[in-house]
């Protein structure tokens, strides 16, 4: 099975000691509990060895529990607490190595396991491959058109779209997504169209947001997609937020909240995963780890382990993976919902990745990254190449059908862009509507000083607006 770093479960073994009877129940949920029996005690630990993998994290951290007197302890809220009488400081790291990262598929699209993954079917398997082409394509015809002012902003996923298409394989559609901003793919998988992209994109009166959001600030109520928010990490609270209602409502559902290494440094991060430990949140949380927030590196956004770590000192089941690995991100994201839904349960996954492209058209990577390293991610570890040579090893892709498809998608585009363009803006009374059930006097009187205003001034207002 894909191996998650789990909490300690210390006070379950004191509970055993008191009551015997607790073992026969505990054998009864686990699988195979690691004990040894030392005369009336019971000691050892109560990692599930079918599911879980030891490591020597694990080891380093048990000894900080070695104590000189079992019968001495902290009757403490939470469990009891050994005492000790060494002076034990907890290191920076428990060990020198560093958490593995979970893969499937090598570079050359081989599987480097036989069993530790789920298996995928035929159809799922194109339909992935096809939508992590398509968002390539979206992305070039897009980025160009922002270059050739048609639209305002852009932001790319190029070498990310495996985290966001492999992930929402693996979720189910009543699942609810709060993204951040390289997840377009997941609005793909669950049906989103190239128009609605473009109508978000170009701010028309058919785009969802009616023209108030930023472009790639996309959301979709039908697809349970929440609109994405420009401030760093204000949808992970809201998406434990989430959680705990479908868990109150009792509901076969999950929340998943999408981010970078950057938000991980904001405070919203912190509180969130404290707040889903604590209420037993059935949440996932995903992060891209692509080595950069912006221009600030990870050697400078942490002095940890990267983001797996954290969750641990949260109380939260965590992995690490390859994010360019589809089919590893769609293996762990499943396990991780069905822990998430079944034990109602937070859990954090840290993507390792790479963020090819700008961070977005305000953006020169050039100027704080090595094109040398940029061409290897591009070129070496491409995600969707790699998924490419999986798909042909076991003869399940057509170079035909590929070309074919993306001619298809060109087209496509290019017609909803012309649409897009060509449809009216939303009318100016928009920017003052669904906020208030009754406009109050003050938006009321600020509307009519704006229409006067761009009576007065048609030279400084958009030509294309209707008042």
């Amino acid at each position: 099975m894909i191996p998650f770093v789990r909490s300690s479960s210390r006070n379950l073994l004191a509970l055993l000691n008191q009551n015997h009877r607790y073992l026969s129940l505990l054998c009864s949920v686990s699988e195979s509990p690691v004990l040894v029996r030392c005369g009336a005690r019971w000691t050892g630990s109560l990692w599930f060895t079918p599911r879980f993998e030891s490591t020597e994290a694990v080891r380093d951290v048990d000894q900080l529990y070695v104590h000189d007197n079992d019968d001495q302890e902290l009757d403490f809220p939470g469990g009891k607490v050994p005492f000790t009488s060494e002076m034990r400081f907890i290191g920076e790291s428990a060990t020198q190595k560093r958490v593995p990262c979970y893969r499937v598929i090598d570079e050359i699209g081989e599987t480097t396991t036989s069993n530790n993954f789920t298996q995928l079917s035929k159809d799922g398997a194109i339909k992935m491959y096809k939508d992590m082409i398509t968002l390539q394509t979206v992305d070039t015809i897009f980025y160009e058109a922002q270059r050739q002012g048609r639209i305002s902003f852009y932001l790319t996923s190029s070498g990310e779209e495996a985290i966001s298409v492999a992930s929402a394989a693996a979720l189910h559609p009543d699942d609810v997504v709060l993204a951040q901003y390289r997840e377009p793919g997941v609005l793909l998988w669950r049906g989103f169209t190239l128009q609605e992209f473009a109508n978000q994109l170009f701010g028309n009166k058919s785009d969802y947001g009616k023209g108030r959001q930023m472009p790639i600030h996309y959301g979709s109520i039908q697809h349970n997609y929440f609109t994405i928010s420009s401030p760093l990490g204000t949808q992970i609270p809201q998406a434990v937020g989430i959680a705990y209602s479908l868990k109150m409502d009792k509901k076969d559902a999950c929340a998943v909240a999408y981010f970078g290494d950057g938000t991980t440094s904001e405070g919203d991060f912190h509180a969130g995963l404290n707040f889903a430990a604590v209420l037993g949140a059935p949440v996932i949380f995903i992060c891209r780890n692509n080595g950069w927030a912006i221009s600030t590196s990870v050697q400078e956004q942490f002095r940890s382990d990267g983001v797996v770590v954290k969750g641990q000192g949260y109380g939260i089941r965590s992995i690490r993976i390859d994010g360019n690995d589809a089919l590893a991100v769609y293996s762990a994201v499943r396990r991780a919902r069905s822990m998430a839904v079944a034990e109602q349960m937070p859990v954090l996954i840290e993507a390792l990745t790479y963020r090819v492209g700008h961070h977005s058209t305000s953006d020169d990577s050039s100027k704080y990254r090595a094109v040398d390293e940029i061409e290897h991610w591009k070129m070496e570890r491409n995600p969707v190449n790699r998924f490419a040579k999986w798909l042909t090893n076991n003869g399940w892709l057509s170079v035909e059908d590929e070309s074919k498809h993306k001619t298809t998608i060109k087209k496509q585009l290019l017609q909803a862009i012309q649409n897009a363009e060509k449809t009216e803006k939303p009318p100016l009374s928009e920017l003052f509507s669904d906020v208030y059930d009754h406009l109050p006097s003050n938006l009321q009187e600020q509307e009519e000083v704006l229409r006067q205003t761009t009576k007065r001034y048609p030279q400084d207002y958009p030509s294309d607006v209707p008042l």
